[in-house]
Order: structure tokens, then sequence, then C-alpha cells
């Protein structure tokens, strides 16, 4: 199985550990990594991954990407550019199928059960968001009823025509706002399921839980695996992997968790094991690449309206954390 993945320093710790859960419960794969900076890319090669690609961002872009870069923020420009590693993978390496997954996804069962439930005569496969009712009134607008989190295509006539035509949509817009029914790179897949007879909409799902629909589910955490239920359907589920966006260690001692309402179990069962782990591989990039702690104590939210987010967020000690 081929997958592919792409994030800068920033998001380092958050790709590492990615790697490291997919490594252990998915066998048989490889992982293009697609680092979207220098210092990125010299730590991934330093580090010498195996069952992994490491792909510097020069060698990548091409002039469509080039001419359009200075338009966009960092986060927008990898939406833009998550389209086009897809099709990168597809052209370099002749391989037949390419999933691109998001650097904060972490995996707890084999991502190989996800796609081998593509069937016969589907060529795409998408994933919901499942928003909760809360998140529902809040997101399901703007952001779309799918989610650009794990996203499979073939190598084939079809999946190519859906890919090529969604990397020319995210280059002409692609943008961190709610425009003309479009959002970012996720949006454009809206209508895809009744475009396009080979693509696939997901159904397992624990593919794809995440802070905007974990209050629908209960969940049993055990020691090799955690097993969730539909609180609505009482349909019983094996998590394969948790979203994790937006999780941010924001100094020592506290964790920022985003924007949704997270319940006490599933902080105490997904996010503090989690974010345990990126304080621990923080502090291995900390120790072994000395450049690591300087770039990273430099990086500052991405335009006034995160910093002002930041800022509210502090004020209102929402979804803030002690880290133990």
């Amino acid at each position: 199985m081929i997958f592919c993945t792409l994030f800068d320093s920033v998001y380092l710790s958050s790709g590492l550990i990615m790697y490291e859960s997919l490594k252990e419960h998915t066998r048989d794969f490889h992982l293009y990594i697609f680092a979207f900076d220098s210092l990125a890319f010299e730590i991934l090669i330093n580090l010498n991954l195996s069952d992994a690609t490491i792909i510097p961002l020069e060698k990548f872009e091409n002039q469509a990407l080039l001419d359009i870069k200075p338009s966009r923020s960092k986060a927008e420009y990898c939406w833009t550019c998550t389209s086009s590693v897809i099709n990168y993978v597809f052209e370099t390496f002749n391989v037949s199928s390419c999933t691109y997954i998001d650097a904060d996804l972490y995996f707890y069962g084999s991502a190989e059960i996800l796609i081998n439930e593509i069937p016969a005569g589907k060529s795409v496969l998408i994933t919901e968001h499942r928003f909760s009712k809360l998140a529902q009134l809040f997101e399901k607008k703007r952001a779309g009823r799918f989610c650009v989190q794990f996203i499979t295509f073939y190598n084939t006539i079809e999946s190519r025509t859906i890919l090529n035509k969604w990397i020319s949509q995210c280059i002409t817009w692609c943008y961190a706002r709610y425009e003309d029914g479009k959002f970012g790179d996720q949006k454009y897949l809206e209508n895809w399921p009744q475009e396009y007879p080979g693509v696939y909409v997901l159904q397992n799902i624990g593919g794809g839980i995440a802070p905007w629909n974990v209050r629908q589910y209960d969940f049993i955490f055990m020691e090799h695996q955690i097993l969730g239920m539909d609180q609505k359907s009482r349909t019983g589920f094996n998590v394969i992997f948790f979203h994790f966006h937006f999780v941010r260690i924001i100094d020592k001692n506290v964790a920022d968790l985003g924007w949704n309402y997270i319940p006490k179990n599933v902080i105490n069962g997904f996010y503090k094991p989690y974010i345990r782990k990126i304080i621990d591989k923080e502090q291995f990039l900390e120790n072994n690449f000395s450049e690591y702690k300087k770039k990273i104590a430099s990086t500052r939210p991405d335009g006034i309206k995160e910093i002002f987010k930041q800022f509210l967020k502090r004020a209102l000690r929402f979804n803030l954390i002690k880290i133990q």
C-alpha cells in the first residue's frame, strides 16, 4: 500500500508520530513524505526512516504552484498542494494507488482495513466528517460533508480525471474562508459521489474519529485497541484512526485541544496519551537537532486572526488542559 503526506517542521513531531503509528499497525506499506521546509527535510533524511521516501519542496513544486504560492498562507498552500502531491506520486513512481493521509492522524488499527473496503468498480475513496449535532450547526455548511484527511485514488483513467480536475480547482482557488460554496480544498469533494460513479464513501465509522464527531460515540480503551459504539444506532466498531486536529502545546504546562467541546473520557483516553507522545517527540528532536529548537521557538500563529483566536482561548481558558 502506498501513502503520501505533507508537513513542515512545525508539524514534524505530529508527522513522525503518525508515521510510527502507521508502521505499528499496517503491514507492507510505503509512505512518501513531502517536506515543506528545509529543516523538516534535513531532519527526516537524517532519521533514515524505513518504509518512507522524503521529497523536498523544491523537487515537487511546479510552475503552476510557484505562481500562486505568494497568494496563499502556509495552511492554504498546504491545502492547495494536497491533490498535487498525490499526482506527483503517480507521475514519478508509477504506483497503482495512493492514499493521502494528514500528518495529525494517529492510527490505532490497520489502514488496510479501510482501503480494503473499496468495492470493485470504485476507484476513489473519501471520508465524511460525520459531524455531531453541535458541530454540524457551526461547521457543516462551511467545511462540507467530506474531510480531506484520508483519501485514496487508484491509477485509473476515471480516478486520474477526478484528481486532475481537483488539482486545477485548488490552484485556481483554495483559501481558509467560505466563499461561493467553496472552502479550502475539501468543499470541492461535496458532489463527487453524485458526479462520479467511481467515488466510494467510507462506511467504517472507525476511519475518522475526530473532535467534530467524537461526542456521538462511547469508547472502551483497551491496551491494544480502542472499541467504539455509535450512541444512536448502537453499532460497534474498532477505532482505526483519530484525527487530532488543532492540538497545540502552547507552553510547557498547557495543551490546547481546539474549539470543539471534548468529553473528559476522550481527553483521558485519546488526547493525554497523544500529547505525551508529542512532548516526547519534541524533546527527542530538540535534543538531537539544535536548529529544531530555534525554529520552533520562533514560530507564531499564521495571521492576525489566529493570533486573536489564541488570545481569546487563553482568556477564556477554553479547551486548555494542564500537562501532567
